[in-house]
């Protein structure tokens, strides 16, 4: 058993921490917000993703969990640290790094004997070197060995991911930083899981390449369907046939409003900064950047047009508010890029989700939100689905439509049945699919 700490209690320090004590280790997560880490003791977890509350719940009561604000503390008794902090975007759309300058200046300050340094976080290509220019500073090269060991986890089933990976990423400086690393994560290699053995600089490239790929498949099924459409071609019989070949696979070949969430948007943009700051663009990230602001905007052309043009004054609801099911997650979703674009055209916007309703809030006060879908349409000229929550796939479309003061829809998501909607009248559309 290891002591490990974890800096950071966000999406990925919660997970990682929930998953390393399941292991069998003992594990401290710290963060500098002394109201997050009470909660945390109370048993209230900031974000929604199924399964780790009750992980998080069984390894506290079996004394393996932990959660601090004390980070110095946590650091001494340590023999590994990851770090799991926030690097958000700029501006500029580089990644920000000050929370991880920092917690690595806090590190350094506070090595007492042979530790792992570990990175969790997404960061840039060089910025390992960086944290162990920082620790170098207070320490010599013998007193610590660096790991970037990026994550891959799917936020609404990021607990399943964590315990049962696709493959594991761990770019050492030396064989006894791996080795122990090894030992953290025992049980992949009991379980063969692939391991990917490979320098510091290739785990934080592989990261980006990765996630730049799948949002590439988002970006290029969307511009695919949208020429389904002008040329009278299904796009649910395109990408399943594409999905069939091996050397394509099925997955990320669901046509949409466009991606978001806390992952590909920020990590395209990343990447795309990356090419620029070596002059060598990447071309083919830029293009799926630009694919996915025109998607979000193509949306909402087609709801003037469901609307013939007269948007002004009209209620729309919007069923969906989260970037994806099963989180609660709405950082660049499709929803904050569409509902503002619909009030700026005069609508009044009625809205319902699952379990991302509070976290819209904060930004969006003033809409008129309702606790299900049945409140959410009543009344409204048009309704609009911008989440596959697995209530909406079940929809009493009848029920739907007398609900409705008028019968218009667009279904961004292709759940509904499109026989059902010709058949009771509805004005629909949706992507890529024959109308």
């Amino acid at each position: 058993m290891r002591k490990i700490s974890i800096l950071g209690t966000g999406y990925v320090g919660l997970v990682t921490g929930a998953g390393i004590s399941e292991f069998g280790h003992h594990v401290t997560c710290v963060d500098i917000d002394k109201e997050k880490i009470n909660q945390l003791n109370n048993g209230k977890i900031p974000i929604f993703e199924p399964g780790l509350n009750s992980l998080l719940k069984s390894n506290s009561k079996k004394e393996r969990l932990f959660f601090s604000a004390d980070i110095e503390k946590a650091i001494k008794e340590s023999d590994i640290i990851f770090i799991a902090v926030g690097t958000p975007q700029k501006n500029s759309g580089e990644v920000d790094l000050r929370y991880v300058e920092s917690v690595s200046k806090t590190i350094s300050k506070n090595l007492n004997k042979y530790k792992i340094i570990c990175t969790k976080s997404t960061v840039p290509v060089g910025t390992g070197e960086l944290i162990e220019k920082i620790l170098l500073e207070n320490n010599d090269r013998s007193d610590f060995g660096y790991v970037s060991n990026p994550e891959f986890l799917r936020e609404g089933s990021a607990v399943k991911d964590f315990l049962i990976p696709d493959r594991l990423v761990i770019g050492a400086r030396s064989e006894k930083a791996f080795s122990i690393m090894k030992e953290v994560y025992r049980p992949f290699f009991i379980n063969e899981t692939p391991i990917v053995n490979t320098s510091v600089e290739t785990a934080e490239m592989i990261k980006y390449a990765s996630n730049a790929f799948l949002a590439l498949k988002i970006s290029y099924i969307n511009e695919i369907a949208n020429l389904c459409e002008i040329v009278g071609a299904d796009i649910h019989h395109v990408a399943k046939a594409m999905g069939q070949d091996g050397r394509i696979s099925a997955k990320f070949l669901h046509p949409g409003p466009g991606f978001g969430g806390s992952c590909f948007p920020k990590d395209t943009m990343a990447l795309v900064n990356m090419g620029k700051n070596f002059n060598h663009p990447v071309k083919t990230v830029e293009a799926a950047i630009e694919v996915n602001k025109e998607q979000f905007l193509r949306m909402v052309n087609k709801i003037d047009s469901l609307l013939d043009h007269q948007v002004s004054g009209k209620k729309i609801a919007i069923l969906g508010l989260s970037f994806k099911p099963q989180t609660d997650d709405i950082r660049e979703a499709p929803s904050t890029k569409i509902i503002p674009k619909l009030i700026s055209k005069g609508a009044k916007i009625n809205a319902y989700d699952p379990v991302a309703i509070e976290n819209f809030k904060i930004n969006y006060p003033d809409l008129n939100y309702f606790e299900n879908w049945e409140d959410t349409v009543k009344g409204v000229d048009a309704c609009v689905i911008l989440t596959e929550w697995h209530e909406f796939r079940g929809i009493d479309l009848r029920k739907l439509k007398m609900l409705m003061s008028n019968p218009i829809i667009l279904d961004t998501k292709n759940i509904l049945s499109i026989k059902e909607l010709k058949k009771l009248d509805f004005k629909y559309e949706n992507i890529g699919r024959k109308i």
